[in-house]
C-alpha cells in the first residue's frame, strides 16, 4: 500500500506543521478540509473553495452511494471528474452515517445492512465494499477504513465491542485495499474517553499497516474537554511519521486546541452548515446575521479575511440577505466562513513555523473562550 511522504517542517511543543505530499498535489497540514458530502461544498463553486486555500475536500461515501450512486459516479469519470475537483479528495467510509441512522440499521461482524434514509431502500455495507466504493468508483486519494463509530457515553464493555469490531474491520479493509500504490488509507482509534481502550486501540491500529491514522469518536456529543482529554490520551501512542486527523471537528477553538495537541488534518460541516443559517466566523468569534443590530451596519464580515466575501458585502446587506430567506446571503457566509477556516489554518501554520504558536493560541483561545463545544446528544447525517 502507497504511503504518502510527509514531511515535518517546524514544531512547537507538540503542535506541528508539515506537507502531506499526494499524486494530485501537495496537503499544507494543520489542514482543513471542506465537506462536500454528495460532490459539492454547499452553496460554493469548486474554484471558490480553492481560492480560499482548501489543499483538499472531503467526500461523503454513504451519501454518494446513495445518490448518484457510486457506479455511476464511475461511469461519469470519477468523483475529481464529476466535481470539478482536481486537487486530493479524502473519502470517509459511510460508517458514521450509518451509525446515526440507529433505528435504520443491523449490525453485525461482517458489516452492516441499513434502510437509506431517503427512499427505505436495503442496503448493505461491509469493509471490502466500503474500500471498492471510495477507491475503486470514487477514486478517492485518501480512503478511510469502515469502523464502527462509538456511541457517547457509552459503557466500557459497549466501547470495548465496538473498538474490537473496528479492528477487525481495520484489517478487512488494509486487505480489501491491497498494494495501490497511488492511493492511500488511514485507520481510525476508538475507544470512546476510556484511557485504556484508547491506548489499546491506538497501538494496535499503529502496528496494523495505514498511511494515516484518525482519531474518531469525537465531536459526537462529549463536548471540548472531554474531547481534548481524548485526543491527550490518544496520540502519545500515534506513530510521529504518519499524519493524525480528527474527524468531524469542527469550532475554531476546537481546532487549535487539537493541533496543539498534535493533530495534522480536520474536517467539519460548521462553515458551511454555519452560513446556511446565517452564522458567520470572524476572528473575534462566531457573529449572528439575523440579529437586529446588524441592520444598519456597513462594515464588512472580517477585513483581516482576504475573500471577496469578506470584504466586499455589508453586514447590513446580509442582516437583510439572510432575513429575505435570499439564496445570496447563504452563499456569500458560506464562502466567508471557509475563507476564514482556511485563514485561520494558514494562520495556524505560520505561528508554528515562527515560533509564535502558543502565543496565538492564548490569544484566541481569550477571545473565543465563550464559543466551547457544550456536551450535547445530535447527530445529523
Amino acid at each position: 500500500m502507497a504511503t504518502f511522504p510527509f514531511e515535518i517542517k517546524a514544531t512547537s511543543g507538540a503542535a506541528r506543521t508539515g506537507v502531506l505530499k499526494t499524486p494530485r498535489g501537495d496537503i499544507r497540514t494543520p489542514a482543513f478540509m471542506p465537506v462536500g458530502t454528495a460532490g459539492t461544498v454547499k452553496a460554493l463553486y469548486m474554484d471558490q473553495v480553492a481560492d480560499t486555500g482548501a489543499d483538499i475536500i472531503l467526500g461523503n461515501t454513504y451519501h454518494l452511494m446513495l445518490r448518484p450512486g457510486a457506479e455511476r459516479v464511475n461511469r461519469l469519470g470519477g468523483l475529481h471528474a464529476f466535481s470539478k475537483w482536481q486537487g486530493p479528495i479524502l473519502t470517509d467510509s459511510g460508517g458514521f452515517q450509518v451509525w446515526s441512522l440507529s433505528q435504520l440499521r443491523k449490525m453485525d461482524t461482517e458489516g452492516v445492512t441499513f434502510r437509506s434514509h431517503i427512499d427505505g431502500s436495503e442496503h448493505r455495507l461491509t469493509p471490502t465494499r466500503s474500500i471498492e466504493i471510495q477507491s475503486d468508483l470514487l477514486g478517492a486519494d485518501i480512503a478511510m477504513q469502515l469502523d464502527e463509530c462509538t456511541d457517547w457515553p457509552s459503557s466500557p464493555d459497549e466501547a470495548a465491542r465496538s473498538m474490537e469490531l473496528s479492528l477487525s474491520w481495520g484489517d478487512k479493509s488494509l486487505q480489501a485495499f491491497g498494494d495501490r500504490t497511488s492511493q492511500t488509507l488511514f485507520g481510525i482509534v476508538q475507544g470512546s474517553t476510556y484511557p485504556d481502550l484508547r491506548e489499546a486501540s491506538a497501538k494496535a491500529v499503529s502496528a496494523q499497516g495505514f498511511g494515516g491514522i484518525a482519531i474518531g469518536g469525537l465531536a459526537v456529543g462529549e463536548g471540548h474537554d472531554a474531547m481534548c482529554g481524548t485526543i491527550d490520551l490518544t496520540v502519545p501512542h500515534l506513530p510521529p511519521q504518519y499524519p493524525r486527523y480528527v474527524m468531524g471537528v469542527g469550532k475554531p477553538i476546537d481546532l487549535i486546541e487539537a493541533v496543539a495537541r498534535g493533530i495534522d488534518m480536520f474536517d467539519c460541516v460548521l462553515p458551511t452548515r454555519a452560513g446556511r443559517h446565517g452564522q458567520a466566523w470572524t476572528w473575534d468569534g462566531p457573529i449572528n446575521l439575523k440579529n437586529a443590530k446588524f441592520a444598519e451596519d456597513l462594515s464588512p464580515l472580517d477585513a483581516a479575511v482576504n475573500c471577496p466575501a469578506s470584504n466586499d458585502y455589508s453586514r447590513a446587506y446580509l442582516h437583510h440577505l439572510v432575513k429575505s430567506g435570499e439564496y445570496l446571503g447563504s452563499m456569500v457566509l458560506t464562502w466567508h466562513n471557509t475563507a476564514f477556516f482556511q485563514a485561520l489554518m494558514a494562520a495556524i501554520r505560520s505561528a508554528i513555523a515562527d515560533g509564535t504558536f502558543d502565543n496565538m493560541r492564548t490569544d484566541l483561545s481569550v477571545r473565543w473562550a465563550s464559543t466551547k463545544s457544550k456536551p450535547k446528544t445530535s447527530v445529523a447525517i
